[in-house]
């Protein structure tokens, strides 16, 4: 039946003033509500700002279908099944996880592997992330996030008693995020990997790790990044144009440039939904890396503080669930899923502003892409199932 639990001398219940301050507020059935009432306030938000900021791609590659660009269309068909998916998840029993969850890591990186067989894996601007079945691109990296947060969190819960030793505590869930990683480096998609680490080591610190053994992991994790961008010349040069993006403005600084433009221009109220002027060909990626700057330019700051009061609403909400979970595994599902959702939005922004190196990291809900959308809302469906036992 797993073990219940309120609050634990180690584990996830013991934030102190974070708890308190958390649970100033609506109960759990409210928040299950109000998880739902944000996540489809930002999808739809997003299907409106996809059909704003594809229009001009859209007409230049003949994605219209009678005057409308097809991208927003094919936006709502994947939320539809999103809604669908939370629906899902939202009724299929969590603990059904902790059995599953050494399945579902060779599943992922069986998923990761298969993008390199001919014939299945599709290349797109240099990089193989995508599964190809006819004009349907899938990219298990979105998914891969999910599934690994599933498997962690049900190790650690697992493995709670043994938390305080390496090699039987820390250790064996280190060497899968290494290989996963690794993976997901080979692609190249560091950005996910990048996520899949910071949100470990929020698993691993809410779980009863010790501090002392996750700091042996860092020198490596710093030594390992050094290394990656030391010997590949477009991470270097995608770091040297965060620090100065005007030393070379028409290549590597180019994307950093053009998105301070758009959300400088937009000014406090913006130009007006529709009237952006860097969407036209001057952006890159404007519907999906790069929505935030169309949003920021159209809606101005106004619209950029709508989208982060969502965005921290969110994280309000899920770190609710999180501390009202019944068990271990529910409230490391709730922590972990709700970071890596909260984090992508947040690395996604900062990219935007100037504030992160140039990453292929999407915005949660917002930007276009049916496995990003999908593999969301099956995060937000776990959520909402542990929000649905704990009230049970």
């Amino acid at each position: 039946m797993g073990v219940e639990r309120k609050v634990t001398a180690t584990g996830i219940g013991s934030f102190g003033p974070l708890e308190r301050a958390v649970d100033e507020g609506p109960g759990l059935w409210s928040s299950s509500g109000q998880i739902w009432a944000v996540v489809l306030m930002l999808i739809a938000f997003g299907i409106l700002m996809i059909w704003s900021a594809s229009v001009s791609t859209a007409l230049r590659q003949g994605g219209v279908l009678g005057g409308v660009p097809v991208y927003p269309v094919k936006q709502m068909v994947f939320a539809v099944a999103g809604v669908g998916l939370i629906l899902f998840f939202e009724r299929f029993p969590y603990r059904l996880y902790m059995p599953l969850s050494k399945l579902i890591l060779l599943g992922m990186m069986v998923a990761l592997s298969l993008v390199w067989i001919p014939g299945i894996g599709v290349e797109i601007n240099q990089a193989r992330r995508w599964f190809g079945i006819g004009s349907f691109l899938l990219q298990p990296s979105e998914y891969a996030k999910v599934g690994w947060v599933i498997y962690l969190s049900a190790y650690l819960s697992r493995k709670k008693d043994r938390l305080d030793r390496f090699l039987s505590g820390l250790l064996p869930s280190l060497l899968a995020l290494v290989v996963l990683c690794l993976l997901l480096l080979l692609e190249p998609d560091f950005g996910s990997c990048a996520i899949m680490t910071a949100v470990s080591f929020v698993l691993w610190t809410a779980g009863g790790v010790r501090w002392r053994h996750l700091f042996l992991f860092v020198p490596l994790a710093g030594a390992g990044l050094a290394a990656l961008v030391i010997h590949s010349p477009y991470r270097l040069a995608r770091l040297m144009a965060f620090l100065d993006p005007w030393t070379d403005p028409l290549d590597s600084g180019y994307n950093l440039i053009q998105s301070l433009i758009a959300v400088g221009s937009g000014g406090l109220w913006g130009k007006g939904l529709g009237a952006g002027q860097q969407k036209l060909f001057y952006l890159p990626e404007p519907f999906t890396d790069f929505i935030v700057a169309v949003m920021a330019e159209e809606l101005g700051f106004v619209g950029l503080l709508f989208l982060t009061a969502l965005v921290m609403f969110f994280f309000w909400r899920g770190l609710h669930v999180a501390l009202k979970a019944v068990d271990d595994l529910g409230g490391l599902l709730a922590l972990g899923l709700t970071f890596l959702i909260v984090f992508q939005a947040w690395f996604n922004i900062g990219v935007v502003l100037g504030l992160f190196p140039t990453k292929g990291l999407t915005c949660p809900f917002l930007s276009y892409g049916g496995s990003s959308l999908t593999a969301n809302c099956i995060a937000v469906g776990i959520l909402l199932n542990v929000a649905r036992r704990a009230r049970a």
